[in-house]
């Protein structure tokens, strides 16, 4: 247990740090207010318990070493983040609110979780860089996994509500729209720089 410091930093740097799942839930607390965005908020987090027992299992390089697979999840990741940033983008302002504004669900969280590289490469870090239950294999990655997860939850909370609150504090619908593109933008170029990591 004596790694447990040095895994809790680590762990919050590569967590908290803005990448595409962070900016994100900010987008969608911006773009659809926090409460909304809640089911979001869970499928993100699930989706990244998700990456960790794939990662933890050694699943992930099973698939990368198939043919053709990098490309085919790069392209559908891709996909799946210019249609997320439109959709942040263009969503009425909060004070709108005589408009039909369906906020990202569950199922886009996970999915969001299973295709963000920045997720894979930083539970890839995680579970193999650290130990801190020396020769249990299982209880260190349980524990590992719980620890993260813990982290993970409280660290998107967090970037769902900075988002929330950014635009409450902002009223006027113009200003509303300029946060929802900002966020878009910011989305799009934290994906662009995890794809050429």
């Amino acid at each position: 247990m004596e790694s447990l410091p040095g895994f809790l930093v680590a762990a919050l740097a590569l967590a908290g740090s803005p990448g595409p799942a962070t900016l994100s839930l900010a987008a969608a607390g911006a773009a659809f207010g926090a409460r909304r965005a809640a089911g979001y908020l869970v499928g993100v987090v699930l989706g990244m318990v998700a990456v960790m027992i794939v990662t933890a299992a050694g699943l992930v390089g099973l698939l990368l070493a198939v043919p053709g697979a990098t490309l085919l999840v790069t392209a559908a990741a891709a996909a799946y983040f210019l249609w997320l940033a439109w959709h942040i983008a263009v969503a009425p302002p909060l004070t709108d609110t005589g408009s039909e504004r369906r906020p990202p669900h569950f199922a886009g969280g996970f999915g969001l979780s299973l295709i963000n590289p920045k997720g894979y490469a930083a539970m890839a870090a995680l579970l193999s860089g650290f130990v801190l239950v020396r020769e249990r294999f299982e209880l260190d990655v349980m524990l590992k996994i719980a620890v993260l997860t813990s982290l993970i939850a409280a660290v998107n909370v967090a970037w769902l509500l900075a988002g929330a609150l950014l635009t409450r504090s902002f009223r006027d619908a113009r200003t509303n729209r300029i946060v929802n593109v900002a966020f878009a933008v910011a989305l799009l170029a934290s994906v662009a720089l995890a794809l050429l990591a």
